[in-house]
Order: C-alpha cells, then structure tokens, then sequence
C-alpha cells in the first residue's frame, strides 16, 4: 500500500484528469513501421509512444529493444505484430523498473468491441488491479494471474476519443523472461465480453511515474 500511495503520489494533479480508477493510465495508438521478413517470430510492428521520452531504441530484425525513462511523461514502447493473435510470445532480458510506475507487457487492442488488453509480466511500484474491477484469477505458464477489467469513458484510443474496456492479467510471480501464452488470457477474457478482432500486440514496456529502464528481446 505504501508503494502504490508513492506512485499516485508522483503523478501529482495530472493524474486527477482520468476517469476512475485514476491510477490506472491511458495509452494512444502505436506507430506501426515496415515489414522486415527477417524479423523473429514475424515481428512486423514497433509501437513508439512518447519514445523519445525514454531513449527508446529498438532492432525488428533482431527482435530487441530498450528504454530508459525518468518522469511523469506516459511512454509505451515495444515490439510485436500488426495483427494480434493466440500466440506464444517469448521474452527475455532485463527490466528494472524500481519503484516507478511501470509495466513489462503483453500489449494490444481489439476493434470490435473496442478493448485495450495487458498481460503484466512485470511491474514496479503499482499492481493496475490494485483499482480495478476483478475478475477472478487464472493459472498460465507457471503462476497465477489476477485478472481485472475498468471501463474507460471518453478517453484516447485506436479510433481518437472512444469508451472503451481494459482487461488485464497480472502475474503473481513476476519475471523479466519466459513464455506468455497469450491465448490463455484471451479465452478467460472472452467469459467476459471480449471480442476476436484484433488490432496490434506487442510486447511492451510502460511507465508513467519514476525513473527505471529495459532492454528485451522479443520472438
């Protein structure tokens, strides 16, 4: 409790602008690049929110890239696919986010019905479930995971200012590298109302308080 009060605490009044629950930041549309054939896995999509923020650098033909970050400037930044699938993404490498307000994850849309989705891998000073709706908990690749929703009301999506679901998975025992099989995730969410028309998926990193960084490989 001590760490998530720092966290809010860091975002100051800006954060008293979204919609409850507050703590939980929103993201805009990613920035989608060329198709390397070489790329690991078919990576074909790096997303570049605020990159320059964080120093972000990456590398699609090698699958890699890395991030530093220190402030309140929201950044999502990552490596994926145009089209989001079932898939198993395979990450591994460092991240230290120290007590900032961050995320290691599975990232994406749904166009129909519009969602936002995170599968958290890792996280620093701040669970998003911690201020969520929840919906129970599953077990996938070795721990389990606590699953959430909120509902966001006229904020930045995929399509500009929409309402839109988020749903999020949270591993318990947080980890820098493995295996997310991400249909796992998809088929809990979808009891739930989520949908099949996938936008991008990325493996991400977010931060949005404190300083910290990363630097991830990504099939």
């Amino acid at each position: 409790m001590v760490q998530i009060k720092s966290v809010l605490v860091s975002l100051g009044v800006a954060i008293g602008a979204f919609a409850a629950p507050a703590s939980i930041p929103v993201n805009e549309p990613a920035t989608e690049v060329g198709v390397s054939k070489r790329a690991p896995g078919g990576i074909n999509y790096t997303q570049n929110y605020n990159g320059a923020a964080a120093q972000f650098q990456s590398n699609q033909n090698a699958g890699t890239f890395s991030a530093s970050w220190n402030g309140n400037t929201d950044i999502v930044v990552g490596l994926g696919w145009s089209t989001g699938a079932a898939r198993s993404i395979t990450f591994s490498g460092s991240y230290s986010p120290g007590s900032s307000g961050s995320y290691l994850a599975v990232y994406g849309w749904v166009n129909s019905p519009q969602a936002e989705y995170y599968v958290v891998e890792n996280y620093g000073g701040y669970n998003p479930c911690s201020g969520a709706q929840s919906l129970g908990s599953l077990t996938s690749d070795g721990s389990t995971y606590t699953v959430c929703t909120d509902t966001r009301t006229n904020e930045p999506s995929i399509t500009g200012t929409s309402t839109f679901t988020q749903y999020w998975s949270v591993r318990q025992s947080k980890r820098s590298s493995g295996t997310v099989t991400v249909g796992n995730h998809f088929n809990f969410w979808a009891q739930h109302g989520f949908g099949n028309s996938y936008n991008f998926q990325v493996m991400a990193v977010e931060a949005f308080s404190g300083s910290g960084t990363a630097s991830i490989s990504v099939s």
